[in-house]
């Protein structure tokens, strides 16, 4: 296949969605006390306007991965965009919780077909030159811990300075240039085949019924879940092209890395939702306040993973950074659940925060790199669709049991400073727990680490 001369400026474009679909699940953080406002979200239900996006996101991202071979990646690409603006028109018009809810899902539905489409054209364009894939998986894989840092601060000064429909309203120019710049993207035809639509639905609505049953207390939902879950299990042996062949859990390590990245997952994504509620609800912080308390978090974890992990991954392996990242996450959550209901940013929050960060980022490349590196190479893009997947379903049963154990602890009475902290300080062991757990069963687990990369390797992921 001929090089393409428009490559490096196609990459930008790719790594504009990646960038984007990343930040669509931080922007909203910082916002969430002012959409708790506006629309009559419960202290309970506010969680789904994080989870609506991410059970979406998560439960079709296999799917977004098999419609971009059988339509071709830039249509499915494409698509996916005009998906994503949708939503973002329906998010910032809402003015109910449910409306607010809906949009978010349908934003969830448009990054499941980016992020798949993108990582596929990513490899059409620089796939003959291993040199260029290398900077190019760099550059690509860069913009998602800038998406998340970006979208923290952002969304501070946003809904700061204009308010919080902005928050999505600053999706649809972006998207629309986006859809502008896609010329410069390669386009080749799809292939024959079939779509298991029928696996697709079963897996995501049986994980938003598992969700919704643990929030809500609701044994009939718990049971739907979990029925129609064991149906996706049953649809994936019975049809022939399935979205997930039940034959990709015999690679070596597979099983094991994504155990560790759903617990990850399950204790970041609940720790990051709280800073944000005891920030403001708690110490009093403004959204713009709030954005720039988590900044050094979030500037930590882009660091880390760009320039601390990947030369550490090279020496170490990936088992010892899982086990040493987990702990050093447990040991940050443990921090914040010293928070008082009086304290400081400076005492409370930054130094336990910087150490979770550092955690997080010590554990995340690895996980991802453990869990491809025993695939095929016709199976990578399947074991990276799975892993990914594992981490948004992870984040998604995460937040709904710590949001769970926060309401128990009286973290639903508003104006309570000393209740709210209470709620707060339970989530936060609660989320400490998990990565201990992660932790533990790692270390006892994965027999195996994965082999040593080259520096530049795991820096491209």
């Amino acid at each position: 296949m001929p090089t393409n001369p428009r490559r490096w400026w196609a990459l930008l474009v790719l790594a504009t969605a990646q960038f984007m679909v990343i930040m669509d699940t931080s922007i909203i953080g910082v916002a969430l006390p002012e959409m708790q406002r506006d629309l009559g979200f419960s202290q309970g239900g506010l969680q789904w306007v994080f989870n609506a996006y991410v059970v979406a996101f998560g439960g079709l991202l296999l799917l977004g991965g098999r419609l971009s071979d059988l339509f071709g990646a830039r249509r499915v690409f494409i698509t996916g965009w005009v998906i994503l603006i949708a939503g973002s028109v329906i998010a910032a018009a809402a003015g109910t919780a449910w409306v607010e809810i809906l949009g978010r899902a349908v934003q969830g539905v448009g990054g499941a077909l980016i992020a798949p489409a993108a990582m596929t054209l990513l490899m059409m364009l620089f796939g003959g030159n291993p040199r260029e894939l290398g900077k190019a998986m760099a550059l690509y894989g860069a913009a998602a811990p800038a998406g998340g840092t970006a979208g923290v601060f952002l969304g501070g000064v946003i809904t700061e300075y204009l308010s919080w429909p902005w928050v999505f309203i600053v999706y649809i120019p972006i998207g629309l240039a986006t859809l502008a710049a896609t010329t410069l993207l390669p386009s080749v035809q799809g292939r024959r085949g079939s779509v298991d639509v029928l696996g697709a639905a079963s897996v995501t609505a049986g994980l938003a019924l598992i969700v919704y049953a643990i929030v809500s207390a609701d044994w009939i939902a718990g049971v739907a879940g979990a029925v129609l879950l064991t149906l996706f299990l049953v649809v994936q042996r019975a049809v022939r092209r399935p979205l997930m062949p039940l034959s990709i859990w015999r690679t070596p390590g597979l099983a094991t890395s994504n155990l560790a990245m759903g617990l990850l997952g399950a204790a970041w994504i609940p720790m990051w939702y709280f800073l944000n509620l005891y920030l403001q609800q708690v110490l009093g912080y403004g959204a713009f306040a709030s954005g720039a308390a988590l900044l050094p978090m979030t500037i930590a974890v882009m660091i880390f993973m760009v320039g601390i992990t990947a030369r550490l991954m090279g020496r170490l392996g990936a088992k010892p950074l899982i086990v040493l990242g987990l702990a050093v996450l447990a040991a940050g959550m443990a921090g914040l659940s010293l928070a008082r209901p009086d304290g400081s940013f400076v005492t409370d929050v930054l130094p336990a925060s910087l150490i979770a960060a550092v955690g997080m980022s010590l554990a995340y490349i690895p996980a991802m790199m453990s869990a491809m590196s025993g695939a095929r190479p016709e199976d990578s893009g399947l074991a990276s669709g799975i892993v990914n997947t594992t981490y948004n379903v992870g984040s998604a049963l995460g937040l709904a049991v710590m949001t769970a154990i926060a309401t128990s602890q009286g973290a639903t009475e508003l104006g309570n400073a000393i209740k709210l902290t209470d709620g707060f300080q339970a989530a936060f062991i609660g989320a400490g727990v998990v990565a201990v757990l992660g932790a533990a069963l790692s270390l006892a687990l994965m027999r195996k680490p994965a082999p040593a990369a080259t520096e530049a390797e795991p820096a491209s992921v």
